[in-house]
């Protein structure tokens, strides 16, 4: 059979590209090497945060909103609420840019968002302790994703518009010319007219190092707060970014959404620990554990508590930390989507979109110049 698309891998962006082009009528292959959800990339982990005062760069906000809008109609269509709305916190000095750009992009987007003192967070958030020049933005309408229950989803409706799942398949090479698209695979060859490259931390292995990617090691875990989790739990506890001090990376963490004994999911944002996703080291010791209570603890204290779980991650960043989004440099019946850079996750649904638009027009009505694959030296 020849197809109209191949997408190669089928996480967060390879499985949204995969439903949004089913939809079209496509007749599409999507191939992953493993299972899907699976905990080998960067789409696990049981939480992912969503917000739209998006402090990274105004750009991303008409993305995120109309994000926003497809994880609650994806959600509509197989009868469950994708997105958990808790509030999100954004903390840190009164003098730094991470709270002054939340309310900044709030304020020029129109989007529900508090500038807190102090005392504020203290009163709202009793679990918080602000640092000596903290203040905090507050959005009303930030909350989180549950990741593998996300990405369920994608593949199911993908599935029912007709679209083909091929899990536990390996892609051993591929070649695109005269608007025809080879791929071998562990089990076959497949021909198509077009091509999506969505994999993930592997894109820089898929694309033969065509960007400038660098895979880093990161740590989540689940740490079990002194006192219990009822003051974490989602009614009470919003997800938050908190800066980091002295030029350290942010943390960022969940509420309780695991039970009682589940913990809360925190991590740091950043990692200068580069690898390969054949080469990371998947033991999680206690240096990586001490390092996220360390940077918690001034702002949380209740979060020096024992650990219940941890989980390594991939980022896949490029040196602007934007995302690589658009038609392939030299080959122009295949679509990039890669390097998402740690905040990638909460867009799944629209760089879908983008993709499916990219692929079956050539262009794409989202402001998406900013992730232009033409923006770096030699490429």
């Amino acid at each position: 059979m020849v197809y109209d698309v191949i997408i190669l891998g089928l996480g967060a962006m390879g499985s949204a590209a995969t439903w949004h082009l089913a939809r079209h009528g496509k007749r599409v292959l999507g191939i992953e090497q493993f299972t899907s959800p699976h905990d080998k990339g960067s789409s696990h982990g049981g939480s992912r945060i969503i917000r739209q005062a998006y402090f990274e760069n105004p750009g991303y906000i008409p993305l995120v909103l109309r994000a926003y809008e497809l994880w609650e109609s994806l959600g509509n269509e197989i009868g469950t609420h994708l997105i958990k709305i808790t509030g999100g916190l954004v903390i840190g000095s009164r003098e730094g840019e991470l709270v002054a750009r939340t309310m900044g992009a709030a304020r020029e987007h129109g989007i529900a968002c508090e500038l807190l003192e102090p005392a504020d967070i203290r009163r709202q958030f009793p679990v918080f302790t602000p640092l000596p020049g903290d203040v905090a933005a507050y959005e009303r309408h930030a909350g989180y994703l549950v990741s593998e229950e996300c990405l369920r989803a994608q593949l199911q409706v993908a599935s029912r518009a007709g679209a083909e799942l091929n899990f536990e398949e390996q892609v051993l090479s591929w070649s695109a010319e005269n608007e025809r698209v080879e791929v071998r695979t562990s089990r076959g060859s497949y021909s198509a007219g077009h091509l999506v490259i969505a994999a993930g931390p592997w894109a820089g292995q898929a694309l033969n190092a065509l960007f400038p990617l660098r895979v880093t090691r990161q740590i989540m875990a689940w740490i079990q707060p002194r006192d219990g989790v009822l003051d974490f739990l989602p009614q009470r506890f919003p997800v938050f970014i908190a800066e980091g001090t002295n030029g350290s990376f942010a943390t960022y963490g969940m509420p309780a959404i695991d039970g009682p004994g589940g913990g809360v999911k925190a991590a740091i944002h950043g990692s200068d620990v580069e690898c390969t996703p054949e080469s990371i080291n998947r033991t999680v010791n206690e240096s990586d554990i001490a390092g996220i209570i360390t940077r918690l603890k001034p702002r949380i204290p209740a979060l020096d508590g024992q650990l219940v779980r941890a989980k390594t991650c991939l980022y896949t960043m490029t040196p602007d930390e934007h995302f690589i989004l658009g038609a392939h440099p030299q080959l122009p019946n295949c679509v990039v989507a890669c390097g998402f850079s740690g905040h990638g996750f909460k867009f799944a649904p629209v760089v879908g979109e983008i993709l499916a638009d990219l692929v079956t027009t050539g262009s794409t009505p989202h402001p998406i110049a900013l992730f232009s694959p033409l923006r770096f030296d030699g490429v």
